[in-house]
């Protein structure tokens, strides 16, 4: 049975997408795609950050911020493994409900 929750977004690293205090639906174990926003394990850092979902190589995948001036994404820790990727978003719920933009691989 799908475990379903919700994320709170925090810094700038996903703008213009989401911003600071977006919260998110997520499903726990969905499956990563490329284009889609995800709830990661970065390595190296605590916590978890929420992403975006870019290739799939060899080492795991490649996730991305939407904000190139803001954020970590793999081009400094490199790729995540699959067990990383925590949670799928699957739409805003709060303060503006509604679809995530959805994107390329590798922008």
């Amino acid at each position: 049975m799908p475990r379903f929750g919700l994320a709170v977004v925090r810094g700038r690293s996903m703008e213009p997408t989401l911003r600071e205090g977006d919260r998110l639906l997520v499903r726990y174990g969905g499956q990563p795609r490329p284009g889609r926003i995800a709830v990661v394990r970065l390595p190296g850092r605590p916590g978890l950050s929420v992403k975006r979902i870019g290739r799939k190589d060899v080492e795991g995948w490649w996730i991305e911020r939407d904000n190139p001036r803001e954020g970590v994404d793999s081009w400094q820790v490199g790729a995540v493994g699959r067990d990383a990727v925590v949670a799928v978003a699957l739409g805003r719920v709060w303060p503006r409900p509604g679809r995530l933009r959805r994107r390329g691989a590798g922008k």
